[in-house]
């Protein structure tokens, strides 16, 4: 079972349900312009379906009157004739007029659902978007706006007239000759119907199985595609190619099926309307030879037939399409039912900003029930103070900074800035005081100016300019061709981990937080390029409350306090002197880090600090 379909079992599935869902964003309350648009484009369908009807009525005079019996009146051929083409005018004119109404109210209810799912994901938690597959997410939601407008589009303006149409002739047929023709016509129509959704109900499993496929093939070749150059690290290129090729074989199985299964769908149709169109013309021939009925009697019930058997050879096609826009939308749908895990109490007030303390209460945490990562955890950071987390890989150091965040609420214990437990606080409050540079920058596939100014969408021109300046990455953008148009790349691949890094600084500079976090943000550079960085950190978190997470310890020597962290335990607590006087486990990883370092520079300056 995939993610998607997991989320889907989690609510009531059906096509009532889906189009419960549905309901709300073609009758939007309150939306009076929208629900007219909806009434009057319901009254175009049914003139539609009058004037489609009476076109069979204006051919029979026609031809009664110029049939032998008639005498060739020459008046009665005019009027049928005029009223015959007005009527097929007015068909096609009322079924126009109907979907132009309509494309608003269609429109605007793609356009709101996409909307309500997108910001649904955005609200959801972490651990979702951890464990989510994007390429299949993307191809979910793709498919599910494309599903509503498929869904408007077969079922208002296709079954509905079509269902409206036969209850119509059924009546006509009856009052101007006898049951039997409205019945068998029925039948023929209903045994059509029945015979169309058992074979695609049937057929359903094979498109099931063609979209599981499609997607994990898509899913593959877009985690493929976005590690690119770890593929080409381990020359495993074939080895992605048969991982996509496996998913392509099996959708082809599927897809072959399908096209299989859709011929004898067809031939039963075709045996189904053929037999009750007989029926229909033979009982019609011997009404003509009893003298009962009319030439243009034979021709009426004949034009009505294929009048209405028309639609209903796509009857298949249509079915097929709706079911499984019904089955994309609940997908889709499907989303809105994966909870935050994170959520606001009701009526929370926004962070008051009062200098940015934070206080980390005996904290515990656990990403899963069977293994806690932090263990009654308890520090504070007082205003404008440096603190350093230190420790080794796994010691919970990362976690610390994701739950400043509050992308997971504690376990166990409080976490307050500036006094208010951030449980009780709006989150977007808590995050526009917290400013992060993390180890990994990731960009968005825009230009260096975009980037920027993400820390503070709507800022003009000079401020974003001048955040460049401050994170001394201005002369480097002055230098490009394109200046700050330059576009970055997909994830900023095309800038070095230090001018990433750079963009990074300048995007909090301009957002200009209370409290600022640096998330190992100089480990993955080289060491020039890292003291670069290293001096513009200082010179933007002086005067705010900053926590450095670091694993080189060079790069902490200034901090106010250092926390040891060791499985999820602060273990020591101090000062850089004063931890290496104690010759506890800071001490032990100093030592390491320096012998790792030998003579060089680095650690020459770093023996100089701690020697002061």
């Amino acid at each position: 079972m995939t993610d998607m379909d997991q989320l889907v079992a989690k609510r009531p599935t059906g096509a009532f349900r889906t189009m419960a869902d549905l309901a709300p964003y073609l009758w939007p309350r309150g939306a009076w312009g929208l629900r007219g648009r909806v009434v009057v484009a319901l009254a175009c369908l049914a003139l539609a379906k009058v004037a489609t009807v009476t076109i069979p009525l204006f051919y029979k005079q026609a031809v009664d009157a110029l049939s032998p019996e008639a005498g060739l009146a020459v008046v009665l051929p005019v009027g049928a004739i005029l009223a015959y083409g007005i009527a097929r005018v007015l068909s096609l004119a009322f079924a126009e007029l109907r979907d132009a109404v309509f494309a608003l109210v269609s429109q605007r209810a793609i356009r709101q659902a996409a909307l309500k799912v997108f910001r649904h994901l955005h609200a959801l938690s972490l651990r979702f978007h951890l464990d989510r597959q994007t390429g299949g997410l993307s191809r979910v939601i793709e498919r599910g706006t494309a599903a509503i407008e498929r869904l408007l589009s077969f079922m208002l303006f296709n079954i509905l007239p079509t269902l409206l149409e036969i209850a119509m002739v059924a009546v006509i047929l009856w009052s101007l000759f006898d049951i039997w023709f409205a019945l068998i016509t029925v039948v023929t129509v209903v045994s059509y119907i029945a015979f169309t959704m058992w074979v695609t109900e049937w057929r359903l499993k094979f498109r099931r199985q063609m979209n599981r496929t499609d997607q994990e093939a898509n899913t593959k070749a877009i985690d493929s595609l976005l590690n690119y150059e770890t593929v080409k690290y381990f020359s495993n290129e074939e080895h992605e190619a048969r991982r996509y090729d496996d998913s392509q074989r099996r959708y082809e199985r599927a897809a072959v099926r399908s096209r299989t299964s859709l011929s004898l769908l067809n031939i039963g149709q075709a045996v189904i309307i053929s037999t009750g169109l007989s029926i229909i013309m033979y009982m019609a021939a011997g009404g003509i030879v009893d003298g009962t009925m009319t030439v243009g009697d034979f021709v009426l019930v004949n034009t009505y037939l294929i009048q209405l058997y028309q639609p209903l050879n796509f009857f298949g096609f249509v079915y097929r399409e709706i079911k499984q826009s019904l089955v994309d939308i609940e997908h889709m749908f499907g989303l809105l039912s994966e909870e935050a895990e994170v959520r606001d109490p009701p009526d929370a007030p926004p962070l008051q900003n009062r200098g940015g303390e934070i206080v980390f209460r005996d904290v515990t945490f656990a990403y899963d029930p069977r293994r806690t990562v932090l263990k009654g955890v308890s520090f504070t950071v007082a205003p404008g103070q440096t603190v350093a987390i230190v420790g080794p890989t796994g010691a919970g150091k990362s976690t610390i900074s994701r739950l400043l965040f509050r992308f997971y609420d504690v376990t166990d214990g409080a976490l307050l800035i500036d006094g208010q437990d951030i449980r009780e606080v709006g989150q977007a409050s808590l995050r526009r005081a917290i400013g992060i540079v993390p180890q990994d920058t990731v960009l968005f596939n825009d230009s260096i100016a975009y980037n920027i100014g993400y820390g503070r969408p709507g800022a003009d021109e000079e401020a974003i300019r001048r955040a460049a300046r401050l994170a001394h990455i201005d002369a480097f953008v002055a230098a490009l061709p394109d200046g700050y148009d330059t576009r970055v790349g997909e994830r900023g691949l095309k800038l070095s981990g230090g001018e990433k890094q750079r963009v990074a600084i300048a995007r909090t500079i301009l957002k200009d937080p209370e409290i600022l976090i640096f998330d190992e943000a100089t480990s993955a550079l080289d060491t020039h390029t890292e003291r670069e960085i290293q001096a513009n950190l200082r010179e933007i978190s002086a005067g705010k409350t900053t926590v450095v997470i670091a694993h080189r310890l060079s790069t902490v020597v200034d901090a106010d306090l250092i926390l040891v962290l060791d499985q999820g335990q602060v273990v020591e607590r101090g000062t850089h002197p004063e931890l290496l006087a104690g010759g506890g486990r800071y001490a032990a990883m100093w030592q390491r880090q320096q012998e790792g370092q030998g003579n060089g520079a680095d650690a020459n300056d770093a023996a100089g600090k701690a020697a002061e």
